[in-house]
């Protein structure tokens, strides 16, 4: 997992005659790259995360060719952010009335991105962990030699994954999260190791 990077150094004020990328104020520069870092943390690429702060925090629609300037990417590279970003619903595309060009603007409603996000990439990603492990229980079955204490386990592997998968698609429906199937596939069975120690 990527931790954090901290780019602020010693902590205290940034001197304010230091300019960002592109000629960003340094405060705007310092939440970009915080939100990058963050977005990166959870395994995105970090300049989609500084191309939303951007977005976001300018509150007005920016054309391609001001994303590229403002943070200094490629035309190439802002593309395919930018293509990525829409889908998962982070950004919006918009053309004035009165405008020939295509700009974009960052979805300011923080909990509909969230579950945008999720619904694209989190729901799929376990309902493949679910078919695979469904696979490995009916592989397992198959042998006919699987001690049943393992097939055990195996079937809560399988359960907590349907849990989370619950889980995520409540909070999708209701911006709610309940864990509490999610904690009860944690919880120690007796005879486990935890139970012998004691």
């Amino acid at each position: 997992m990527k931790g954090y990077l901290w780019t602020g150094g010693n902590p205290g004020p940034v001197p304010a005659a230091v300019p960002g990328p592109g000629g960003l104020a340094p405060w705007e520069a310092l939440a970009i790259e915080a939100v990058g870092n963050v977005i990166e943390f959870w395994g995105f690429k970090r300049n989609q995360g500084r191309m939303w702060a951007l977005l976001y925090l300018r509150g007005e629609p920016l054309t391609a060719g001001e994303i590229e300037r403002e943070l200094d990417l490629s035309k190439g590279g802002v593309s395919m952010l930018l293509r990525d970003l829409e889908r998962w619903g982070v950004v919006l595309r918009v053309r004035p009335p009165s405008d020939t060009i295509w700009r974009y603007a960052a979805e300011t409603d923080l909990v509909r991105m969230v579950t945008h996000v999720i619904a694209e990439r989190e729901v799929g990603f376990i309902a493949r962990i679910r078919a695979d492990l469904a696979e490995a229980r009916r592989l397992a079955q198959n042998i006919g030699s699987v001690p049943a204490e393992r097939l055990h386990r195996l079937e809560r592997m399988a359960t907590l994954a349907a849990h989370v998968e619950k889980a995520i698609r409540l909070f999708i429906k209701t911006a709610r999260l309940d864990v509490g199937g999610v904690l009860g596939a944690f919880r120690d069975e007796p005879g486990s190791v935890r139970e012998k120690r004691r």
